[in-house]
């Protein structure tokens, strides 16, 4: 049993901790600030709350449904990996939240469910904790979002440019490590043999 429970844990925290550096809710903040300075304060709530939900469909569509579009239309995953590594409803959930980065991630991770036969209820509960992962997500990019102005306050401008830079910089280590992985797996003999042209 505990076995299983850590097997779960795992899955949860692959997702969560997968996703979060990505999606970036911390980073993101004062941009968010910055796009809805126009807005009153329930506006601005509203919409924190409204890119949580649209960017948690968007996701949860990725990991559940990109590796198939990828697989229909001859995608590989290291090919994957390197058109997500790189920058690319607008603008606040697309592509500030969730950019082509994330959406690769999602799909890598829905890529990887077992493929060897197991029960159903078993793949079930795997979902439910994936799922549970992106809910994570979702209301952690609510949380920065909907108190955005407080913490920026609180941060002061040098601590907020701090954070940016910080994240900034997080990012582009992620996204060298992505094209890093993708490119690796493109040279090994066995992804040759297996591309699709």
């Amino acid at each position: 049993m505990a076995a299983v429970v850590h097997h779960f844990a795992h899955v949860f925290f692959l997702v969560y901790a997968g996703l979060f550096p990505i999606v970036n809710p911390v980073g993101n903040a004062p941009i968010f600030l910055a796009l809805t300075r126009d807005c009153t304060d329930r506006e601005r709530h509203a919409l924190a709350l409204r890119v949580a939900i649209d960017g948690f469909f968007l996701l949860l569509g990725s990991l559940l449904l990109g590796s198939y579009v990828l697989e229909f239309f001859g995608i590989t995953l290291p090919v994957l990996r390197i058109a997500g590594g790189t920058d690319a409803f607008y603008p606040l959930t697309m592509p500030l939240t969730v950019g082509p980065g994330a959406i690769s991630v999602a799909i890598a991770l829905g890529s990887q469910r077992p493929k060897e036969a197991i029960d159903f209820a078993h793949v079930a509960v795997l979902a439910g904790v994936a799922i549970a992962g992106l809910a994570a997500v979702a209301v952690t990019v609510y949380v920065c979002y909907r108190f955005a102005e407080p913490t920026i306050a609180a941060l002061g401008k040098h601590g907020t440019n701090a954070v940016v830079r910080l994240s900034a910089f997080l990012l582009l280590c992620i996204g060298i490590q992505i094209v890093w992985t993708g490119f690796s797996e493109l040279q090994s003999p066995s992804a040759s043999a297996s591309l699709v042209l």
